[in-house]
């Protein structure tokens, strides 16, 4: 395991829009590989039933090894299933840019699929740590006791995703109350798994919003979801996919700030502060540029 935190996967320079699209479904899986969607999930797990499993692996597997656009990943089985070996053998070779891992429990099952795509990658003849990985990590009430376990993930991990319609079955709730809003207890594992992903330097991702028919409740959603910190918001409608880049691209004047600010450093590389605009900038602030600048996509948040 590495502390590094240089982007893998060529096709993830953002994360504002992962959609998913089921795997067994190939219409969909084409509407979403033709979206605007910065992301493209194909879906192995939860949207396809245990009697299709191997037979959508088999057509993800040969959809990939036709050719797919940046930002393809494959959302396999979980590790405790006997799905999960099988799909990550038949996926890898089709060099998806990243998968995603539901059912996280833990540090144990990030480390073992780091070794697992490892072996693989070096099999299908790519480079270790090509494949990136999206890690699902708070779908149980356990996993989410586990959040302050994790320390240093392995390079290829790009976010923790919060899960909140797994999370609230776990519980015996209702996910969300009747204003719209979250159950508390799902608002607390949110808060956990945001500090748990800044502290292992990774990006967060938002919950699904359930209705796509719903357009202004998922907008006032995302930008709650981006002012609290998070890179974006996990989509389950094409729909959904402009009204997430709105609220996940920051506005003109936040990135001339954030420009400035990193100009200001680079011109005063000793310096532990300066005055732009009549106010004090320190390192901090500098950390926050790149945040900024990254989900621009005017740099990346490695050079924090």
């Amino acid at each position: 395991m590495s502390g590094e935190r240089a982007p893998r996967g060529g096709g993830l320079a953002r994360l504002r829009s992962p959609l998913f699209a089921p795997g067994d479904q190939p219409r969909k899986v084409e509407k979403a590989l033709a979206s605007d969607a910065d992301i493209v999930i194909l879906d192995l797990e939860d949207a396809v039933a245990a009697a299709n499993k191997v037979q959508a692996r088999g057509a993800v597997a040969a959809r990939l090894r036709a050719g797919c656009r940046p930002g393809t990943l494959v959302r396999v089985n979980p590790r405790d299933t006997e799905w999960y070996l099988g799909d990550l053998a038949a996926i890898v070779p089709g060099r998806p840019d990243g998968i995603m891992l539901p059912k996280c429990a833990g540090p144990a099952d990030l480390a073992a699929l780091d070794h697992h795509l490892e072996i693989l990658e070096v099999a299908a003849g790519l480079g270790a740590g090509h494949i990136a990985v999206l890690a699902l990590v708070s779908e149980t009430a356990e996993a989410v006791t586990q959040l302050d376990a994790y320390r240093l993930v392995p390079a290829r991990v790009r976010a923790f995703c919060f899960a909140a319609e797994d999370l609230s079955a776990d519980l015996g709730i209702s996910p969300r109350r009747a204003d719209g809003t979250l159950a508390p207890p799902l608002v607390a594992a949110r808060a956990r798994l945001l500090i748990a992903a800044a502290a292992c330097g990774v990006a967060a991702l938002d919950t699904p919003f359930p209705d796509p028919r719903d357009g202004a409740g998922f907008a006032r959603e995302a930008a709650a979801a981006a002012a609290d910190g998070f890179a974006g918001k996990i989509l389950i409608h094409p729909a959904q996919i402009e009204p997430a880049h709105t609220a996940f691209t920051p506005r003109p004047e936040q990135v001339e700030w954030a420009q400035a600010v990193r100009a200001g450093f680079a011109a005063h590389p000793q310096a532990g502060t300066f005055a732009l605009a009549g106010k004090m900038i320190d390192r901090p602030h500098l950390k926050l540029a790149h945040r900024i600048l990254a989900a621009a996509g005017l740099g990346t948040a490695a050079g924090d």
